[in-house]
């Protein structure tokens, strides 16, 4: 046994040294690892391969075309193993260049490792793309997320592709650049499995606007904002209310991982009015309201944002001293007192009638603030018009 202090000789250095890279011994060309980034320098990012050993990547490898490094210190990613050099374990992200040799292109295709190409030029059917030596082509239905109007915007790109087919040699491949976008997708979807659940409030930027309501998007899945689900009142105009870029918060109503469907909810957010309707609405009390619907058996007033109610048709014939489904001319964006004649809190509804001419006077000059001014009645009494005949 070595005193502490003795140093070990070369023999045993050098046995130290191999033994240090015993475990990787079964590392393969194109073989692919899940570890984490523990430091970063100037030209490389190292990864934790063990308790003691590193693996290399050039950090050009992770770094965009505007020079911004992808990762940081404390994240995973997955590499492949290119070869052992120089005492070091050299891995990559992606094959490319001097890397992109028949013999790795044909491990890029057996373990479906990305490759890096520059889109050449269009040809029929799709684009020549350059790896290495090598030419490939990429149909137009496998470039991009999504396809595009913009065909020539790929061309002079350097882009990730997946290998679908290598044969003959290396003289005919086919590849994807959508693989390598749809795999991004399904990591993403993984990763937000494990953090959204329904119920939850989250935050998310809108997409996109549709009639029927907006699309928003959680960190790389688009879920469904309908418009019915931006407010308690109703929403005439989605773009009035919302526009794309817009930061929201909103709860989650449904998720559908199976359909990749997400349903969500601003409105949730906002206290429900019918929970203290009966208390503010009692019947037989007066309120100033706006006509938002018209249909023919009468018209909706707006309350409060969220709460309508009802004045039928039949009272409006009563108010304006006509038989039934006389005098309806109301018009929507119409001030219009009136009073409750009954609330049903299961159903959500209120039934209304118009206010008296002289009770439609106070309520009205009640909720705008009379100012004392004598001018035309139809200041402050609204439904005055529907009562002059012509």
């Amino acid at each position: 046994m070595k005193a502490n202090n003795q140093e070990p000789n070369a023999n045993e250095l050098a046995a130290m040294y191999e033994q240090s890279f015993s475990g990787f011994s079964s590392f393969k060309p194109g073989q692919a690892i899940e570890t984490e980034v523990v430091s970063i320098s100037k030209d490389s990012v190292f990864l934790q391969l063990n308790g003691k050993s590193e693996g290399i990547i050039d950090r050009a490898d992770l770094t965009d075309e505007t020079g911004t490094l992808a990762v940081k210190v404390g994240d995973r990613l997955r590499a492949f193993f290119l070869k052992a050099e120089g005492g070091e374990m050299r891995f990559t992200t992606k094959i490319s260049g001097k890397e992109a040799g028949a013999r790795m292109l044909v491990q890029a295709f057996r373990e479906k490792m990305p490759v890096e190409g520059l889109v050449e030029k269009e040809i029929k059917g799709g684009y020549d793309i350059k790896i290495g030596d090598f030419r490939a082509f990429c149909p137009y239905s496998m470039m991009g997320e999504k396809r595009s109007e913009d065909s020539a915007g790929y061309v002079g790109k350097r882009l990730p592709f997946k290998i679908q087919e290598f044969g003959d040699n290396g003289r005919s491949i086919l590849v994807s650049n959508r693989a390598i976008h749809e795999e991004a997708h399904l990591k993403r979807l993984e990763a937000l499995k494990k953090e959204l659940r329904e119920g939850m409030v989250v935050t998310g930027r809108v997409a996109s606007i549709q009639s029927y309501g907006a699309f928003v998007d959680l960190g790389g899945l688009q879920a469904l904002l309908p418009v019915s689900e931006i407010s308690r009142s109703r929403v005439e105009d989605i773009h009035a209310v919302l526009e794309p870029g817009q930061e929201i918060e909103a709860v989650i109503l449904k998720l559908d991982w199976q359909g990749e469907r997400i349903s969500l909810s601003m409105k949730s957010l906002i206290a429900d009015p019918w929970d203290r309707a009966a208390e503010r609405y009692p019947v037989g009390s007066k309120h100033a309201g706006k006509v938002v619907r018209l249909a023919d058996f009468g018209a909706f007033v707006s309350l409060e944002p969220g709460i309508d109610g009802l004045v039928h048709d039949s009272e409006i014939s009563k108010a304006s001293g006509e038989g039934p489904r006389g005098g309806l001319s109301l018009k929507l964006g119409q001030d219009l007192s009136v009073e409750i004649l009954g609330v049903d809190l299961d159903r959500k509804r209120i039934s209304l009638k118009p206010a008296s001419t002289a009770e439609q006077d106070a309520t009205t000059a009640k909720y705008l603030g009379d100012s004392g001014d004598s001018g035309d009645s139809d200041t402050y009494n609204p439904f005055a018009a529907l009562l002059k005949r012509k």
